[in-house]
């Protein structure tokens, strides 16, 4: 059992094992508040653990956690908004084309996309899969948030009605909201694609909108439990090509890779003008990144930089203040 070490003993051995500075009594204070296994552990990599930051002061471990929470605090409320727009136009289309507000109905009417495959095929049986899934999941949640007492579902079973989708999608996860999109058939993905005005020529059965929320919920669940995003980790999924070609063709942007924030900050942008966002509102939110971006450049080595952020963005930055500056898309 090997020998419990307390914030004294942590960071003598920052010191003396790991060869970074320390004051020993305001670092101390520093790390006990970002946390020696929260924060120097989740700080002291870039992506994986085999590919180490070589800090030799304590104070660029302090920059990173600096920057990392930044960047937290810009992304999260237009990550939020963004949710809550998606949810919003899917909703009202979706009430529009079953013309009932039932999930019961709504799974029978307009959750079908396992019919758009030939009957028994792997595909068939793949979206067959996750349309139960998501069933079970809408179920799973409501029983849960039913015994957890919460007011928006108790309110429903104690007037013995049903829980209705617009209160579904109120406490249903991202993820999960996005297994939604996924069964639903193409027309009506396809309607919630042009409500969101991507570009129609990169979404031919209505994927871009699903593709999308699976990317943002990854960063948002990563922002939510306070984990590490500053050099993308948290992402789990693939992503989609056509997204790629997507952002390339409407913002001039080239190399989207998201493995990197700047990424992630291009998609959010682009999202949130589709939404009829004010220019300058997503000119403050691009000038505040590059303000957090050329701070934590002078407080680490260029070296470790190069390897969070490559030597694109800023370019990458200048052509999204343009794509910014031009008129909103129209519907």
């Amino acid at each position: 059992m090997s020998k419990i070490k307390n914030i004294d003993s942590l960071i003598n051995y920052l010191n003396e094992d790991h060869n970074i500075k320390t004051n020993k009594l305001n670092d101390k204070k520093s790390l006990m508040n970002i946390g020696y296994y929260h924060g120097y552990k989740g700080y002291r990599f870039i992506k994986n653990p085999n590919n180490k930051i070589n800090y030799s002061n304590f104070s660029q471990i302090l920059s990173v956690n600096k920057f990392d929470m930044k960047l937290k605090a810009l992304f999260y409320p237009n990550i939020m908004f963004i949710e809550t727009a998606l949810k919003n136009h899917v909703l009202e289309i979706l009430l529009n084309e079953t013309q009932t507000d039932c999930f019961n109905e709504i799974y029978e009417l307009a959750l079908l996309d396992y019919k758009s495959y030939p009957l028994n095929s792997k595909d068939y049986k793949l979206s067959m899969k996750k349309r139960l899934n998501l069933r079970n999941q809408i179920y799973s949640v409501i029983t849960r948030d039913y015994n957890g007492n919460k007011p928006v579902v108790q309110h429903f079973y104690h007037n013995d009605r049903a829980v209705p989708i617009w209160a579904i999608f109120e406490i249903i996860t991202l993820g999960e909201f996005g297994n939604f999109v996924t069964c639903l058939n193409q027309s009506i993905r396809k309607q919630v694609s042009k409500s969101l005005n991507l570009n129609q020529s990169c979404d031919e059965r209505g994927n871009l909108t699903e593709k999308i929320i699976y990317l943002l919920k990854d960063l948002r669940n990563s922002i939510a439990h306070n984990n590490v995003i500053f050099d993308t980790r948290f992402r789990t999924n693939n992503v989609s090509k056509s997204l790629i070609k997507c952002l390339e063709l409407d913002t001039n942007i080239k190399n989207i890779t998201f493995n990197t924030l700047v990424d992630y900050l291009i998609l959010i942008v682009y999202m949130l003008k589709n939404l009829y966002i004010e220019k300058n509102e997503l000119s403050e939110l691009i000038t505040s990144f590059q303000y957090s971006l050329d701070s934590f450049r002078e407080e680490i080595e260029i070296s470790t930089y190069t390897k969070i952020f490559y030597t694109d963005t800023k370019n990458k930055l200048n052509l999204l203040k343009e794509f910014v500056s031009k008129e909103k898309p129209c519907i």
